[in-house]
């Protein structure tokens, strides 16, 4: 009787550990913690000195990297858990980039850069509910998954991050809707207006590249962008943004940009962007007309490992005399260098 129960009580702490492994097997890469570090040197070459103090212009007016001599980005930790039923996002970040990038939160908040939790309804069906980076844009907030390091007007002045619950469907094998409930646009807190906004998102996504349309609407707002990118061959990759945003309480503007870059190879890249932006009502780019700019930057980052090192010079020509020269007089264009260091983990 003693080896009978001995016999049991083996077998069910084998099959106890059998479960166990199965169980850390498929949850073992389920939790994961990445993000980087970004830095950088700048400087103009032309177009203003770096000190605003000595009557220069220090830097186009888009979001980040816009700090003379060495400056800092962001330290950004990610931490979630991919579940097959469940799963989370807790994204911080740390730094002038991350305090820019959540500029809508107070002071004790704006280290959230996202925080949310989502259940897979059904395999073609997922929820989301809580703060999300934009789904708007052919640019990012972290540095690591965009090629130029510098960003363009229409990322700078369209939203980075909503509040809400949004609902991603998967439409067969290569199209996909995404329909969200927000409130207004970088409200990651709370909704201090009590007014909400609706997202829509189709995309299409094919071997080669994809396309997404999307959309933000209220009483008060809207804005239609298009994002698109495709292979054009093994070395050569071609990718498209435009967008026009217009509100009672916006900056109204519109766009366009191309990415056109080329894979020298594993390790180095060469790229530019092309961008053309109107500032619709002024006030953006420092006037009170309507005025345009067009921005060309070339960058061409070298990747080792986990960190890749940007060169990057840019070309700011704006449609009025918005820049001083080195001497102080009055000038329409800006060029500057950047040197970055971004590493992944």
């Amino acid at each position: 009787m003693n080896n009978f129960k001995l016999n049991i009580k083996s077998l069910l702490i084998a099959m106890m550990m059998v479960v166990s492994s199965l169980a850390v097997a498929q949850d073992e890469p389920a939790f994961t913690v990445s993000g980087s570090i970004d830095t950088y040197f700048r400087t103009n070459l032309s177009g203003g000195t770096n000190d605003p103090i000595d009557g220069g212009t220090l830097a186009p007016v888009t979001s980040f990297a816009n700090l003379p001599g060495f400056s800092l980005g962001m330290a950004n930790v990610i931490m979630s858990y991919d579940g097959d039923k469940v799963g989370f996002v807790a994204d911080l970040v740390f730094g002038p980039r991350g305090a820019e990038a959540v500029f809508g939160s107070n002071p004790a908040l704006n280290i959230v850069n996202q925080l949310n939790a989502y259940i897979n309804v059904t395999d073609n069906f997922k929820l989301t509910l809580g703060n999300f980076n934009t789904f708007l844009g052919y640019e990012v907030i972290s540095p690591t998954a965009n090629f130029n390091y510098s960003t363009s007007y229409m990322f700078s002045y369209g939203p980075f991050s909503h509040s809400g619950i949004k609902a991603d469907f998967a439409l067969g094998e290569s199209f996909s809707l995404a329909i969200a409930y927000m409130n207004p646009t970088d409200a990651t807190d709370f909704n201090p207006v009590n007014e909400y906004v609706t997202g829509l998102q189709l995309g299409y996504s094919a071997g080669s590249g994809s396309a997404y349309l999307n959309v933000l609407a209220s009483d008060k707002f809207f804005q239609i962008d298009l994002t698109t990118g495709w292979n054009l061959s093994e070395s050569f990759y071609l990718g498209v943004n435009a967008t026009s945003q217009s509100g009672d309480n916006s900056a109204d503007f519109y766009g366009a940009a191309g990415y056109l870059q080329l894979s020298v190879s594993d390790a180095f890249a060469l790229g530019v962007r092309g961008e053309y932006f109107s500032d619709g009502l002024g006030g953006i780019l420092g006037s009170i007309e309507e005025e345009s700019v067009f921005a060309t930057t070339l960058s061409a980052p070298y990747t080792s490992g986990s960190l890749t090192i940007i060169p990057e010079i840019r070309l700011d020509a704006l449609s009025f005399d918005g820049y001083t020269d080195s001497d102080g007089a009055a000038g329409s264009s800006l060029s500057s260098f950047v040197l970055a260091a971004v590493y992944a983990f």
